[in-house]
């Protein structure tokens, strides 16, 4: 079976939307309060996606990811579930636009490159939808809470920035990003 057929792209799919429901579960061990909007556990396998899988699959791995993950284990909470899948969907669809279509994987630094501008797009988009609510609801503070979101998830930031292009280089490397 080819390593870009549909059915491997659906199996690799699946594996990393259960990564991303998991991987806060064991986050959530540690006791550290808001650990996942500190380390933003659930994003790395939402990223990962959109190397590996392209702009189809991957922002379908980030829109059901936090769905699923709330209705597994209530995480994330109900008031921040819609944001989550705003920002979750934005950075499957970055990392697998800049990675595959806009080419950036022939680049020499194009996952890290690519990482930056998918954060980038994913945070704004995030912020972007709080502000939008608070307008709507008519709540202050929509700007601090994007802000402050930023700031909380720095250590988070940095983690994916150490994780996953090394992740993204050895997959590379094993035929499985083409």
């Amino acid at each position: 079976m080819k390593r870009d057929s549909k059915t491997v792209k659906i199996a690799l799919g699946a594996m990393l939307t259960a990564l991303s429901i998991v991987l806060p579960q064991i986050f959530h061990l540690t006791g550290i309060p808001q650990v996942g909007a500190v380390f933003l556990p659930m994003h790395i396998p939402v990223l990962l996606a959109g190397f590996m899988l392209g702009p189809v699959y991957a922002p379908i791995i980030g829109a059901f990811a936090p769905v699923i993950s709330h209705l597994l284990t209530n995480m994330p909470v109900a008031a921040r579930l819609p944001f989550m899948i705003v920002e979750l969907l934005f950075y499957g669809l970055a990392s697998g636009l800049f990675y595959h279509v806009f080419r950036l994987k022939e680049k020499r630094f194009g996952a890290v490159v690519t990482l930056a501008l998918s954060m980038l797009v994913g945070r704004l988009a995030y912020a972007l939808s709080l502000v939008i609510a608070a307008e709507f609801f008519g709540i202050e503070g929509g700007y601090m809470a994007a802000v402050s979101a930023t700031v909380t998830g720095i250590y988070g930031i940095v983690l994916q920035f150490i994780t996953i292009p090394p992740i993204v280089f050895a997959c590379k490397k094993g035929g499985f990003i083409k």
